[in-house]
């Protein structure tokens, strides 16, 4: 097990550990080393140009070699490439979608040692503990993976069901999310030696929160606590099902549950089969996702398609013949009533596309730093807004391209320049939110997430009236504003005394940037020509410092050829 200064322990018996730490770090130090030499040190010279040439290829080829380590490693690296393929909000698609379907790449562990796992756990051979076992996994995942089996008739007539689900861990995941942890750790401090990361991002608590959600994970006793909570979060909605946990066949590594499996929810087809409308389904998905988010404050943070089922039920129930089941409650997150407070706040201001009252949520929910100048991010915001507020999948589908791309660059911009910090499990609710927007999507294509957030906003999170509830979130945002003005004050004078205020104009500022280049081009012809006349004038006297100056003197040319085309 690795030890607290974050590397290996030094045993025989760690030394598969020992070369999978190095593979990982050796990995992500030629990450970082070619994108700090090609998205900070090229632009820096003046060579922007040559470090955006084939940028989109290089990200391909990064991403799709991640892919094929995490799909040899398994462990948290298989987490950490799902956990990027949902940053859509940061990363461009062309990485996003390599990193898709990492998962179902995971190799089922053999039964023999699936067994031996199982039996060592329970303390009683499989053919005591269950009356049936299946030896062929139904999902193999990170950390382990999942067999349907059948109770013995005693406990079966106890709890009125035989079919169950059990999850069994596999052998040895202790030592390696230790080690895969171990790793992170060192790639985060890294990464804080980065003036243009440690300024905006805390990296280390991001793996630490990485962390705590990953151990939690490998504890099912924690998984099954997780199942009965949301199940009772949902007793009284007939719509919403979780399994029931046997208790009596569950511990740490081994976790038994009810099979509540059926149609799988993005599996179209089934459903049309079922007279089950998709469009249907997609806003009941919604609406549970919001409730679990904003009413309980408890969500499941993995609700990828195999962990959501539609079944159809025998009978009606409130005019509907179908429920939604959720299963795998190993990635949940919880938000404080705080915190909820501020995303009622925050959906309440996108809802109504109010761009100041949207930043003053962020604001008050810490995730902008109080040296942020928002101004920028409100023109941004009222422009967004403004071209592509209320438009759903399908209609954004039928916008030029070249438009979002330019909007989407433009904006990624105003919103990289501002230092931010992520509150406690932001990460997996930014997670929650783009998997059950990618389901939705999946389901109905011209399905809109401002419509089905726009009710629930008004009627859930704000019942109490449309005027009154305006009133009342502008005397918070004064509030708020009031409260912060000597802190932003004492701030501004900071920085005005530092000499770090700037007036920002965009045009001024692109011409200043296109003569920048220009002076820039003409020191580096000067130098170029410089060393290149006094190569010719040493060469009768001095033969090799001549020759060394005339090949200094390419690498100033190189420049000027360069970046001759970004006048």
């Amino acid at each position: 097990m690795p030890p607290s200064d974050g590397s290996p322990a030094a045993s025989p018996a760690s030394s598969a550990s020992r070369v999978r730490y190095r593979r990982i770090l050796r990995f992500a130090s030629g990450v970082l080393i070619q994108l700090w030499w090609f998205e900070l040190a090229l632009p820096r010279l003046g060579l922007r140009r040559l470090a955006l040439r084939h940028r989109t290829a290089r990200l391909q080829r990064l991403a799709r070699r991640f892919h094929m380590l995490a799909a040899e490693l398994g462990g948290l690296m298989i987490k950490v490439g799902q956990f990027l393929s949902s940053r859509l909000d940061v990363l461009p698609p062309e990485v996003t979608r390599e990193l898709e379907g990492l998962q179902d790449e995971v190799a089922a562990e053999p039964f023999e040692a699936i067994r031996a796992a199982a039996e060592r756990e329970l303390g009683v051979p499989l053919t005591v503990a269950y009356a049936a076992f299946d030896p062929a996994p139904i999902a193999a995942a990170s950390l382990g993976q999942a067999h349907r089996a059948r109770l013995s008739p005693a406990i079966a007539a106890d709890l009125g069901f035989a079919d169950v689900v059990v999850k069994v861990q596999r052998p040895g995941i202790d030592e390696i999310v230790a080690i895969d942890l171990a790793a992170l750790r060192r790639v985060a401090r890294w990464l804080m030696l980065v003036r243009v990361v440690s300024t905006r991002a805390d990296v280390p608590e991001l793996v630490e929160e990485f962390a705590a959600t990953s151990l939690q994970e490998i504890d099912y006793r924690h998984e099954a606590a997780n199942a009965e909570r949301f199940a009772a979060d949902f007793a009284a909605d007939p719509g919403v099902n979780a399994p029931v946990v046997v208790w009596e066949r569950s511990s740490l590594r081994v976790l038994t549950l009810s099979d509540v499996t059926a149609i799988k929810i993005t599996d179209v087809a089934a459903l049309d089969a079922a007279g089950i409308a998709p469009a249907a389904v997609a806003q009941e998905l919604a609406r549970v996702t919001f409730q679990q988010i904003f009413v309980h404050g408890f969500f499941h943070a993995d609700p990828h398609p195999g962990n959501i089922f539609v079944t159809p039920l025998p009978e009606p129930v409130d005019g509907r013949r179908w429920r939604l089941d959720y299963v795998d409650f190993g990635m949940m997150g919880e938000i404080s009533p705080t915190l909820r407070s501020g995303l009622r706040d925050f959906i309440l201001a996108a809802v109504d596309r109010d761009s100041r009252g949207l930043i003053a949520a962020l604001e008050r929910l810490d995730v902008l730093l109080t040296t942020a100048d928002t101004e920028e991010l409100e023109r941004a915001m009222d422009a967004l807004f403004g071209r592509f507020g209320g438009m759903g999948i399908a209609e954004l589908q039928r916008v030029d391209p070249r438009e979002l791309e330019r909007f989407a660059r433009q904006f990624g911009e105003t919103i990289r320049a501002l230092p931010f910090q992520l509150p406690e499990n932001f990460l997996l609710l930014i997670r929650t939110i783009s998997l059950v927007s990618g389901d939705t999507s999946a389901l109905d294509r011209d399905f809109n997430m401002w419509d089905a957030v726009d009710p629930f906003a008004r009627e859930i999170l704000s019942p109490g009236g449309g005027a009154l509830r305006t009133l009342g979130r502008q005397l918070a945002n004064s509030a708020t504003t009031l409260a912060r003005l000597p802190r932003r004050a004492d701030d501004l004078l900071t920085r005005i005394e530092r000499g770090e205020v700037s007036v920002r104009t965009p045009d001024v500022d692109r011409r200043l940037r296109t003569i920048e280049r220009s002076i820039a081009r003409a020191v580096s012809a000067l130098v170029f020509a410089t060393l290149l006349f006094a190569g010719v004038l040493l060469l009768p006297t001095s033969a090799v410092l001549g020759w060394v100056l005339m090949a200094v003197s390419v690498v100033p040319l190189v420049h000027v050829v360069a970046t001759w085309r970004s006048r």
